[in-house]
């Protein structure tokens, strides 16, 4: 059987805990989700759009020829020469049209889930959160995406965003194959979330492995991950749960549900040095933190959100850069 065959005949599209959910399938992010779903902690529902099916787009199109030529071209050192060959591929993902069973296929799977309902529609390359890389923020991701039309247009939009000037001049840098990367794209219900932010398992200031440190902010997480604020930043003991520190800003910003996607807008007078997390979040975020270094073996970056008091995990990566722990100072 050739490879062409062998990735016509993998699936274009799986559930979220589908144990066939493997990196070189639905990238660094689906697999992260597929393991969180199936372990049955709180993740929100969905599915993976796999490899399969960007190899797929890009063979009924005649893309990779173009793509190639274009990003051969580039030079990191060269001023302009990564966006001008972003720009290219852009204009050939965007004039491309995706196949008619793919699109059904993507359709149904977005029904699936509860009709015509919001979601957030994310990147997740191959090449993503490897082992001593970090690929976090180069893909794009899109909230708030509602209708089977407008989630197509945005898995478009994701897959060309494996070819931003961002994305192309990492790879280069660190000698990543140009011509082996797919980008796989997850699909997932929409929490609307009055809080979000990122855990860190470990902390990430002096090293210590018994803390977990939290950065929180109102509304949904684009504004705490995109710097646009600065985040309240709490530490928590990962044996009692407890805060033993916290510091809250004065939040100015914070990115909301608008039509068809999102935006920012001032935080209400009165939540502005208002603390975003109550103890009890606090504490359920680092066990959900604590267990979810249990299973990966190791210190975590954590994204989450908070609906009315209830904890979801969007996204887990390993951290990439650790201080070493304080040396230990007890007799």
């Amino acid at each position: 059987m050739t490879t062409k065959t062998i990735e016509q005949a993998a699936p274009v599209v799986l559930s979220l805990d589908d144990t066939a959910a493997t990196l070189e399938g639905v990238g660094g992010k689906g697999a992260s989700l597929a393991r969180m779903a199936a372990a049955g902690l709180p993740v929100p529902p969905g599915f993976h759009i796999t490899t399969a099916a960007y190899r797929r787009f890009v063979d009924a199109n005649g893309l990779q020829k173009g793509i190639l030529a274009a990003v051969t071209a580039a030079e990191a050192e060269v001023a302009g020469s990564l966006e001008l060959a972003s720009a290219r591929v852009q204009t050939l993902f965007a004039g491309a049209n995706m196949p008619d069973d793919l699109a059904d296929a993507i359709r149904q799977a977005y029904l699936a889930l509860g009709g015509d309902l919001p979601v957030a529609v994310r990147s997740s390359a191959t090449a993503e959160d490897l082992p001593g890389l970090s690929f976090a923020g180069q893909q794009e991701t899109y909230l708030n995406i509602r209708g089977t039309e407008a989630v197509l247009e945005a898995v478009k939009k994701c897959w060309a965003s494996l070819w931003t000037a961002r994305a192309i001049g990492y790879r280069l840098t660190h000698q990543v194959d140009q011509a082996s990367v797919a980008m796989a794209v997850v699909v997932q219900e929409l929490v609307d979330a009055s809080a979000a932010g990122i855990m860190f398992t470990a902390n990430p200031v002096n090293g210590r492995r018994d803390e977990v440190m939290i950065n929180a902010a109102w509304g949904l997480g684009e504004a705490v991950v995109g710097g646009l604020v600065t985040p309240d930043a709490l530490t928590v003991d990962k044996e009692s749960g407890k805060v033993v520190a916290e510091q809250v800003s004065t939040k100015e910003v914070m990115t909301v549900r608008s039509g068809g996607g999102t935006h920012e807008e001032p935080v209400p007078p009165e939540l502005r040095t208002k603390p975003v997390l109550s103890p009890q979040v606090a504490a359920e975020l680092a066990r959900l933190g604590v267990e979810i270094e249990r299973m990966y073996g190791q210190p975590m970056d954590i994204e989450w959100v908070v609906q009315e008091g209830r904890v979801s995990i969007v996204q887990a990566r390993p951290i990439t850069a650790l201080p070493q722990p304080p040396a230990d100072t007890s007799e």
